[in-house]
């Protein structure tokens, strides 16, 4: 249990097979964003149509609605949202993050004001895991302190140490409620591999911004820190330039432990993935599927298409020749534009349900050419074609 066996390898890319306890997932892997426990537009069956093997949900957003005690006495979150799969939950620090003027940082936790009725709230590290707990998701992540990515080295560094005192405490908690669910057993790691009855394991984000040596000093202190059975990189595709996302995520590959998966956190843009993938990252999250769908674009072989254009208006065929989905088998170009000109609700579900396909697709595709040898041809071939409309 959570434990990643690496099946291939090309280059740095890797695929492989991640065991949780409501399932195993093939990496690498897209994890479509079940904000307030739902994929925006799609249902669950949409998302098993999908492929989907692997959601997050929000932490911050279903504290402050409706409460995870709600949460848990309808069952828990997997049953609330009717997802019987894998489930993640982040934990509220980029949504801290994002509220900017509306709260304060110190090292006991964060105070902020909601964002639904403005009353104050006091987020520490300890509730973030209590929280994620009464939640119960598969992996529940430690709270950090993000900051943006062009941060300067000393802003940086300070949300860096903040993070990794947070980390300990995060850590500290979770095993006291695991310690709790064992009956008084003593837990020596936060592996809990050796615990078959453990439903959740608990995972640290690394920050550190765009400074390698930051990034390299707070790898060796989370490590030395517990026996972690997967680690997130955090604090990139925060406002940075992708050149230094990428940068960065090269240098830190040969530093991260082969044997823990790893997350890179609100990336999912299909350039993005390719070029992460490349670099070592087998976990990925974000609403870009989802949020671009709903604006009328939606991802394809050939370079993103605006659905919206006037010359789809007579457009017979399907809006991507080689997609499974409801919206690419069943209708044509024309009539969805037809849907987002007349402002239908089943345009905005089409396009989310295509992109998160295309994205777990995609997934697949390179897992394919990480087994057979090809990927870095693999690659090359995407990119030429996906970045030609771009090129011309």
């Amino acid at each position: 249990m959570f434990e990643l066996e690496v099946e291939a390898t090309s280059g740095s890319a890797r695929t492989g097979r991640l065991a949780l306890p409501h399932g195993t997932i093939e990496t690498p892997c897209f994890m479509p964003v079940g904000t307030q426990g739902t994929v925006r537009a799609l249902s669950p069956n949409d998302l098993l149509a999908a492929g989907a093997s692997l959601v997050l949900a929000n932490t911050y957003h279903l504290h402050v609605r409706p409460g995870e005690d709600v949460v848990a006495q309808l069952g828990g979150l997997h049953r609330f949202m009717a997802w019987d799969r894998p489930l993640l939950t982040d934990s509220g620090g980029f949504q801290v993050f994002s509220l900017a003027g509306f709260r304060r940082v110190s090292d006991d936790g964060v105070e902020f004001q909601s964002h639904l009725d403005g009353a104050r709230r006091f987020l520490t590290p300890e509730r973030a895991i209590e929280i994620q707990w009464t939640l119960g998701a598969d992996v529940a992540m430690a709270f950090d302190h993000v900051v943006p990515g062009v941060a300067d080295e000393t802003t940086a560094r300070d949300a860096l140490e903040r993070t990794l005192r947070w980390l300990e405490r995060c850590g500290k908690r979770h095993r006291e409620l695991v310690d709790s669910r064992l009956g008084g057993q003593a837990v020596s790691t936060n592996r809990l591999t050796a615990y078959p009855t453990i439903r959740q394991t608990l995972w640290p984000i690394l920050q550190g911004g765009t400074h390698l040596d930051l990034r390299t000093e707070g790898l060796r202190r989370i490590l030395e820190l517990g026996v972690w059975s997967g680690l997130a990189v955090g604090g990139l595709s925060v406002g940075e330039p992708k050149p230094a996302m990428y940068e960065m995520l090269a240098a830190l590959e040969p530093r991260l432990p082969p044997a823990l998966p790893r997350y890179l956190m609100g990336v999912g843009f299909p350039v993005d993935l390719v070029a992460a993938v490349e670099r070592g990252m087998d976990l990925f999250d974000c609403v870009a599927p989802t949020r671009n769908g709903r604006n009328g674009t939606a991802f394809t072989p050939d370079g993103p298409v605006n659905i919206r254009n006037a010359a789809y208006r007579e457009d017979a065929r399907p809006l991507d020749e080689t997609c499974d989905c409801e919206a690419c088998t069943t209708f044509s170009r024309g009539y969805l534009r037809h849907l987002f000109q007349a402002e239908e609700l089943l345009g905005l579900r089409l396009l989310s349900l295509h992109n998160v396909r295309y994205l777990i697709r995609l997934a697949g595709e390179m897992r394919a050419a990480i087994r057979d040898g090809s990927f870095p041809r693999w690659a090359e071939e995407w990119r030429r074609r996906y970045l030609q409309p771009e090129l011309a």
